[in-house]
């Protein structure tokens, strides 16, 4: 491999790499996404914002730009760049081709029986265990820790499909974890808004861990990959320790980021039921309507009650206080 020129900005703006399967797997999805938006504005729907449109192309833009710049052709030579492209990959590219609801487009470009299908397939079987919040999680902390505790890195330099294999996995997972959290797709899980904000918190678990443990190693971790350094680059220990705390700090911050926009979400658009989830929902109304509904003239709420802001409901749990009061 010819030795690399060392990274300034020049550098990083004319090293480029040709990636042609990855180039044509973005364009195939980009065209069938805008002929699914296309399909459905013929039948005189419009499946999604124009808003997630945007950031859907946006996040196919930066997949190719990711993998064909100079985090492509560094990533071998500088460890910490590397890291870079995989939080790239494994988050941000993730995100936005998540905010662009693909599946919504998919459905509303079919018609008929097709539709049916279509709707039942991404509900069960594989698809409902693959698009589980739990197996998501599960999955993308699998990744991080294989890739980067084991000897995955030095076993890229002797298989070269490996690379091309670790960015499908870093693109893979980190669909899966958000598609379920960010998402508001037609798959079967919807879980409610803490449960999501509780998962991106666990989600910071393994690029924590593995983040700390590369940022406080004193040895070279990855002889095979970083064995044969220009002169120019840092030492393989110091390279390794600033990927370490890119990983922690940025995978952690993105992390964060989403669980905030969550928090944002719950307040601009408060909804008990996707706050708790409907079956907690259900039981808390039904202990309203249990101990509030006692003596009021009632058997309790109706599904259209709003047991919090309801003159009806807060009359009910002022004579319960008064019941109360009057037995102590």
């Amino acid at each position: 491999m010819p030795m690399l020129p060392p990274l300034d900005w020049h550098a990083f703006l004319v090293s480029w790499q040709v990636r042609p399967v990855w180039d044509a797997l973005a364009l195939v999805t980009l065209v069938a996404y805008v002929v699914g938006l296309r399909r459905a504005q013929a039948a005189g729907t419009r499946a999604v914002h124009p808003v997630r449109v945007g950031s859907f192309v946006a996040g196919l833009a930066l997949l190719v730009w990711t993998l064909s710049s100079a985090l492509e052709v560094y990533a071998t030579t500088l460890f910490w760049v590397h890291m870079v492209q995989h939080l790239l990959l494994i988050m941000v590219v993730p995100a936005l081709l998540v905010l662009g609801h693909p599946l919504t487009v998919l459905v509303a470009a079919t018609r008929g029986r097709t539709r049916s299908v279509v709707e039942r397939v991404l509900v069960t079987g594989p698809v409902a265990v693959l698009t589980h919040p739990l197996v998501g999680l599960g999955y993308y902390s699998t990744v991080i820790v294989a890739t980067h505790l084991t000897s995955f890195m030095d076993q890229m330099m002797s298989s070269p499909w490996l690379g091309p294999a670790e960015q499908a996995l870093y693109l893979s997972s980190g669909y899966l974890l958000l598609l379920p959290l960010l998402g508001n797709e037609p798959i079967r899980w919807k879980p409610p808004q803490l449960f999501r904000i509780g998962l991106f918190l666990i989600a910071m678990t393994p690029d924590t861990v593995v983040g700390i443990v590369l940022m406080q190693t004193d040895h070279d971790l990855f002889p095979g990959m970083l064995g044969n350094r220009p002169s120019w680059a840092p030492s393989a220990v110091s390279d390794i320790n600033t990927g370490g705390a890119l990983m922690w700090v940025g995978g952690d911050g993105l992390m964060m980021v989403f669980a905030v926009s969550l928090v944002i979400a719950i307040i601009a658009a408060p909804d008990r039921e996707d706050l708790i989830g409907s079956w907690l929902e259900g039981v808390r109304r039904s202990s309203m309507s249990d101990h509030v509904g006692e003596g009021a003239g009632r058997q309790g709420f109706g599904d259209d009650d709003d047991v919090d802001d309801s003159d009806e409901a807060l009359a009910a749990y002022n004579r319960m206080l008064g019941r109360l009061d009057g037995h102590r």
